[in-house]
């Protein structure tokens, strides 16, 4: 698959936070997914990780610190950081991440 309209993707996801590998970069992911309000619980993976919002509104908590991120912004999460997605977290948001069983 060359063109995916990531707006289209990611309203045909089955249900909110469960994503869609889109394709692989030699050893990362490009994962899709819809925000839909819910927050997710804190976690921490032994990659860094890439979180672009297409749309919507993303409020992340850091180590315990609150940031937003924006329609056209990106946060790194860097190896072994936790985060968390608080409450009222919605639209699309596109994943870049190394699998932790591809290291």
């Amino acid at each position: 698959m060359s063109l995916v309209n990531l707006f289209d993707a990611a309203s045909a996801l089955p249900g909110a936070w469960s994503s869609r590998l889109l394709g692989e970069i030699g050893t990362a992911a490009v994962k899709l997914l819809r925000m839909d309000g819910t927050p997710v619980r804190e976690e921490a993976h032994g990659t860094a990780e890439i979180l672009i919002v297409l749309d919507g509104r993303m409020e992340l908590v850091v180590q315990g610190d609150p940031v937003s991120v924006g329609p056209g912004e990106m946060y790194r999460v860097p190896a072994g950081t936790a985060h968390a997605v608080g409450p009222g977290s919605h639209g699309s948001l596109l994943i870049v991440e190394v699998p932790e069983t591809a290291r």
